[in-house]
């Protein structure tokens, strides 16, 4: 049953993964990639990492990919310009997808022993501390290289959304503040008007 389920949520994630990369609609991307988040967990889950499951779920598509779609939304991006320069692009895509390709194929054919079984761990086992232990002794560099890239991700998300628009309706308070009475209202004597 395990190797049927994973089939399953394997071919998902392509055909996901695919439409992410062939989807017109920058919405559409986002929302096929939130689709691969939800299958990667649910292969996650197979082989008994729970902990990794639910922060992908919680993080990648609770918090980031909402962000992501807002932004997307925001920034109101033309994407016909850079579709443009594709077919140019084609022939080195379908090289490199070629070579991972075979990579994989290699990986799967010429490995010993034939298929890989899961192993089952036991319900002392915690998999939260194993990734803790792991990821504060031998990998603390490169957690803190990913926290500082990610700052800088964040402020260039912001610069992105504050640059100035031709088309944007823009608040000016000092002009709000110093308008006057007399140029915005006008009194009527209703009957001076009338006679």
């Amino acid at each position: 049953m395990d190797q049927i389920l994973f089939y399953i949520f394997a071919a998902i994630l392509v055909i996901a993964a695919l439409r992410v990369i062939t989807a017109r609609s920058a919405v559409h991307a986002a929302l096929f990639l939130v689709l691969s988040f939800f299958t990667s967990a649910a292969l996650w889950l197979l082989i008994e990492v729970e902990f990794l499951a639910i922060a992908l779920v919680l993080v990648y598509v609770g918090a980031v990919m909402v962000l992501f779609l807002f932004v997307v939304m925001m920034l109101d991006l033309n994407l016909a310009p850079q579709r443009e320069g594709f077919v140019k692009a084609l022939p080195g895509v379908l090289v490199v997808a070629a070579i991972v390709l075979a990579e994989m194929v290699a990986v799967l054919t010429l490995r010993e022993g034939g298929a890989v079984e899961l192993v089952r761990n036991s319900a002392e086992y915690s998999n939260t501390e194993s990734l803790g232990v792991s990821l504060f002794t031998q990998h603390l560099f490169a957690f803190e290289v990913a926290g500082a890239i990610l700052f800088v991700a964040i402020v260039a998300a912001i610069a992105l959304v504050h640059r100035k628009r031709e088309s944007g309706r823009r608040q000016f308070i000092a002009r709000q503040v110093a308008v006057r009475r007399e140029d915005r209202v006008r009194l009527l004597d209703i009957r001076e008007e009338e006679g």
